[in-house]
């Protein structure tokens, strides 16, 4: 008996680590960009099993070196009023790149876990009506290039900074501290009980209890990202991590639960 159970929880640490798909592309287009749709595939900023894949570059403090820097419009000339230059106010062009702009500058946000994410659809919608592909298509090959790049830039900010998880991977990142996302569970207890909840989930008889478990996955998920915010306050990074993991694998049982419905 007691070496069925290490089993099944080795082979739950296995199937645990499997990375799913944090936010569905498709939902995300249904949903967010009813003015404009994006056509740019976000699959550069994943991997091929879903993984957020943030660039390296993003997670480097660049703005601070280049802020004494006179940043100028390549098409007119005009100078930025700020760090921020994705787009020309003077001239309406878009500008390159640059991957020194973190996604919480972006937004116009101060970089911290607690966000008012209830803002943040506006702003990328407002983006969007200045940098999307669509909108430049009589531009040239090289504008339109550059919208290419800053309307997925713009999205992918706005799926990490929207989704708590993703928020917390991304801004331990920037504090250049290391998320392995590769890790296999080693805590026991948590391992039973997340082998128990899978099971409950499986063996759940209607959508009604199903939704149960949904709510007290929830209420989990809210407890360690409180958690987890407190902690990265407090620069506790090893307790922020702890609590990483723990949304991680409460936000795949929440997954399973979807499918079901």
């Amino acid at each position: 008996m007691w070496k069925s159970k290490v089993w099944n929880l080795t082979l739950l640490s296995t199937i645990l680590r499997r990375r799913p798909t944090l936010l569905s592309i498709s939902h995300f287009q249904s949903n967010s960009t009813s003015h404009f749709p994006p056509t740019i595939s976000r699959t550069s900023y994943f991997d091929f099993l879903g993984n957020p894949n943030f660039p390296g570059k993003t997670f480097c403090s660049e703005s601070a070196e280049k802020s004494h820097v006179h940043v100028r419009c390549w098409s007119c000339g005009n100078v930025a009023n700020g760090s921020l230059f994705l787009f020309c106010d003077s001239c309406r062009s878009i500008q390159p790149l640059d991957q020194s702009v973190d996604y919480f500058q972006i937004f116009g946000l101060e970089r911290k876990y607690d966000i008012g994410v209830e803002n943040l659809e506006g702003k990328y919608k407002d983006w969007q009506k200045k940098l999307h592909p669509d909108l430049v298509h009589s531009k040239s090959e090289k504008e339109r290039g550059f919208a290419a790049e800053q309307s997925a830039r713009v999205i992918d900010a706005y799926c990490t900074l929207s989704k708590p998880l993703l928020r917390a991977i991304y801004i331990m990142r920037l504090e250049g501290v290391d998320v392995d996302e590769e890790e296999t569970l080693s805590d026991p207890e948590l391992l039973s009980e997340i082998l128990e909840i899978r099971e409950a989930v499986e063996e759940a008889a209607d959508s009604q209890e199903l939704n149960q478990i949904q709510s007290q996955m929830q209420e989990k998920l809210d407890h360690w990202s409180s958690s987890f915010a407190n902690a990265f306050q407090c620069r506790k990074f090893e307790e922020a991590l702890n609590s990483i993991r723990r949304m991680t694998y409460y936000h795949r049982v929440n997954e399973e639960i979807v499918k079901k419905l």
